[in-house]
């Protein structure tokens, strides 16, 4: 089994290939966006966060010229960039044009469901647009912001700061004591599933500290190494989930406030679990999911994560180490 990536929002085996040029030349050049506007593809988002489909659940994102009703247009909507052949995309509020789609679509749907083009290009603009609708009035000042360079940053008209998108970066890391896994899980989870450790990283600190910090917050785990695998943008709303495998002294699990439940895994458990949601995944109904008899034992994040990857990750590794 390949370890490359293979989750929501990354190429499998071509990670640092983006889904679009974000062609950051063409923000200050207003022209030439309202000339790339009539051919190019635009994602419409509602208030939500939702994106417009199609009957289908597939994405609809109609061309530039068929907006023409309504105060939308270039100076209205986030140029997102540029396809491999070329095309343009940009994203738009729904309120601003008069178009109508039958469905709407979250992201999380869409990045299990869609093309990784669609997905990447919606993750981007509901990112974008969470990203504005929380920064409407300057932190340092308090007055009214303005969007300039086709959407990506915000002017105040009072001070005259400028502000740019957020991303906020947390570690996610696959936690081994040398022979086992170390998964846990929150209250608010849907029952029997356990991911691997998780957190943001806070000023002053490097993401080797962030893991170590982390683990031992939430699971009284040491850690004793760590090595970088791969990130993931995460944009609910905001994050860039940086992964992790960790090396760690074989302690006790002991959870505070922040998990339900920290437990080390053995390999066989990981095969069983991840073979227990494949069988759920694949009945047709929640009754023939609870038909298989496996109501009751640990699942797996959902492979959309890069936590699932990570879990798989230490998978592959342990096989070969058992000679599996």
């Amino acid at each position: 089994m390949s370890t490359a990536p293979a989750f929501a929002f990354v190429e499998a085996d071509s990670a640092w290939r983006a889904a679009l040029d974000r062609a950051d030349h063409l923000r200050d050049q207003p022209q030439a966006l309202a000339a790339l506007w009539p051919q190019a593809r635009v994602i419409v988002l509602d208030a939500s966060g939702q994106a417009y489909a199609d009957d289908d659940d597939n994405l609809l994102a109609p061309l530039g010229h068929e907006l023409t009703d309504g105060p939308g247009g270039t100076g209205a909507s986030i140029f997102l960039g540029l396809a491999a052949d070329g095309q343009a995309w940009f994203a738009i509020e729904s309120e601003l044009v008069a178009f109508q789609a039958p469905r709407r679509v979250d992201l999380r749907r869409a990045a299990a469901q869609w093309s990784l083009l669609d997905a990447s290009v919606f993750a981007q603009a509901r990112a974008l647009q969470h990203w504005r609708s929380r920064h409407r009035y300057c932190g340092v000042c308090g007055g009214e912001i303005a969007f300039a360079r086709a959407g990506w940053t915000g002017r105040c008209g009072q001070c005259g700061t400028e502000h740019y998108p957020r991303t906020d970066p947390a570690v996610i890391v696959a936690v081994s004591d040398g022979e086992r896994l170390l998964l846990g899980r929150q209250a608010g989870w849907p029952a029997q599933r356990y991911s691997v450790i998780a957190g943001f990283v806070e000023p002053g600190e490097s993401l080797e500290q962030t893991v170590a910090r982390e683990v031992l917050e939430e699971t009284g785990v040491r850690v004793r190494s760590c090595q970088y695998l791969g990130s993931q943008p995460w944009p609910f709303p905001s994050a860039l989930m940086l992964g992790f495998a960790a090396l760690a002294e074989p302690d006790a699990p002991q959870v505070g406030d922040e998990l339900e439940e920290a437990r080390w895994f053995t390999l066989e458990e990981i095969r069983a679990a991840a073979a227990r949601g494949e069988r759920k995944a694949a009945a047709p109904s929640a009754e023939a999911a609870a038909a298989t008899g496996d109501d009751d034992g640990p699942l797996l994040s959902p492979s959309i994560s890069i936590s699932r990857w990570l879990i798989e990750h230490w998978r592959v590794a342990a096989e070969a180490r058992a000679g599996r």
